[in-house]
């Protein structure tokens, strides 16, 4: 398949999470029946931003994968003839838990999982509490819509991921995300939040040649307690280019489906004139599994 048609499901969560369910496969839905072959769901999708506080009963919301949710998507998936990308909150087994992306073949079978590999700890986003790291590496998955490489949120600030993820014969990066404000910040910090997550995005499509899809949630979640301001996500779901162009891009405060028309055959056009990985000095880049250079 030359070109193919993905989708954004764009969406705000609260705390049902068969209604969330719902919001989410009412848009996959519309997407199929608007000639999209992938859907790509936000990061937990299923419910709200939990990891803004350090909960141990919030473990009681992971289940396996198998389980329920890849039951009820896979149908989804084999019901729409739609390859889909879904975020789990993983148990693999009592105190081992993961941020899993599931990838779904058009038939519903599960095509290939991804364990989300940076794990951050910073204010309103205490995921280490959660979540241990992946352990799958980067591997592409390989469905009847491309190799996609599957990537989840923090792991898109890390050139690293996409690189390996490149190198590995990924033809489109995707990351499931979930990424807002805080609403005490100024406007002028806000904007420079935002800029440079979608440059940093759009650069691992300019320095690998590939198309870049990310769906971000949408819509305030408060914070659990009076400690934080709660999380104004913002949106912004987007698909660059191999050149990071736009080619389709959602807004900052409301719900939203993007679907985008990505040609594949252009990455080759594109790594003929800009031969980055031809260029790459492999013998002299040692020092990039160290740290930090004393």
């Amino acid at each position: 398949m030359n070109v193919i048609k993905v989708a954004l499901v764009q969406q705000s969560c609260g705390t049902d999470k068969g209604s969330n369910l719902s919001k989410s496969i009412a848009r996959i839905r519309e997407a199929a029946g608007k000639g999209a072959n992938i859907a790509v769901l936000q990061e937990l999708h299923s419910g709200p931003y939990f990891c803004q506080s350090e909960d141990t009963g919030n473990f009681d919301m992971a289940e396996t994968v198998p389980g329920p949710s890849t039951e009820l998507l896979g149908s989804v998936a084999r019901e729409c003839g739609i390859v889909l990308v879904a975020s789990i909150f993983e148990k693999r087994a009592p105190g081992l838990y993961h941020n899993t992306a599931v990838v779904f073949e058009k038939d519903g079978t599960i095509a290939g999982t991804y364990r989300k590999m940076h794990i951050p700890d910073d204010p309103a986003y205490y995921e280490k509490f959660y979540f241990t790291p992946g352990d799958l590496g980067f591997n592409p998955v390989t469905t009847s819509a491309g190799r996609l490489g599957v990537l989840v949120c923090w792991d898109q600030w890390y050139p690293e991921a996409a690189r390996l993820m490149a190198l590995a014969g990924a033809q489109v990066l995707v990351y499931p995300t979930a990424i807002g404000w805080d609403p005490m910040d100024s406007e002028e910090e806000k904007q420079r939040q935002l800029d440079a997550w979608i440059t940093i995005q759009r650069s691992h499509a300019v320095a690998n040649g590939i198309p870049v899809v990310s769906a971000n949630r949408v819509g305030f979640e408060p914070a659990p307690s009076t400690v934080d301001n709660g999380i104004q996500f913002w949106g912004n779901s987007f698909v660059a280019g191999s050149q990071g162009e736009f080619l389709g891009r959602a807004c900052t405060d409301r719900e939203e489906l993007v679907i985008a028309e990505i040609d594949l055959r252009r990455s080759e056009e594109v790594r003929r004139i800009w031969p980055f990985l031809r260029d790459r000095r492999i013998d002299a880049y040692h020092d990039l599994v160290k740290r930090y250079r004393d």
